[in-house]
């Protein structure tokens, strides 16, 4: 499941399509961090760093059957990779820190319009099945 969720996650990286717009960042209400390509209205987000478009290039020099600039290239992708799973594991981390949160303190509450709201148990249970939800999927 992982290696499927990193090889799907390289290839959207590497697409030319994943270069063309603006990626943003936010965290909602419940603590999970979001990424899109327009950001929520009243929710702070953050501009993820890309590169930009790659340049036209020449034709590579070819020694022994190996283009030259392959090494760049696999340097280039391994580090995207190890991008994507510090981003996961950061997801990891504060979802299962949210579902402490969730499941021992029956007084959760969460800031709608300016104003503090406690859950109620019902929302609570909801939301800890959801958070379980995410860890089985992207923290295994």
């Amino acid at each position: 499941m992982r290696t499927m969720l990193l090889t799907a996650c390289l290839l959207a990286g590497l697409s030319p399509m994943s270069m063309a717009g603006q990626i943003y960042k936010w965290v909602d209400a419940q603590g999970v961090t979001h990424f899109g390509a327009q950001p929520p209205q009243g929710v702070e987000a953050t501009t993820v760093g890309r590169s930009a478009p790659p340049a036209p290039k020449q034709a590579a020099p070819v020694t022994g059957g190996v283009v030259g600039d392959q090494k760049a290239i696999d340097q280039q992708v391994k580090q995207q990779v190890a991008e994507q799973e510090a981003q996961l594991k950061a997801f990891c981390e504060q979802a299962r820190t949210n579902l402490a949160q969730l499941q021992n303190n029956p007084r959760v509450r969460e800031d709608v319009e300016g104003e503090m709201r406690r859950l109620t148990d019902e929302e609570r249970r909801q939301r800890i099945e959801e958070t379980r939800k995410q860890i089985e999927e992207h923290c295994q």
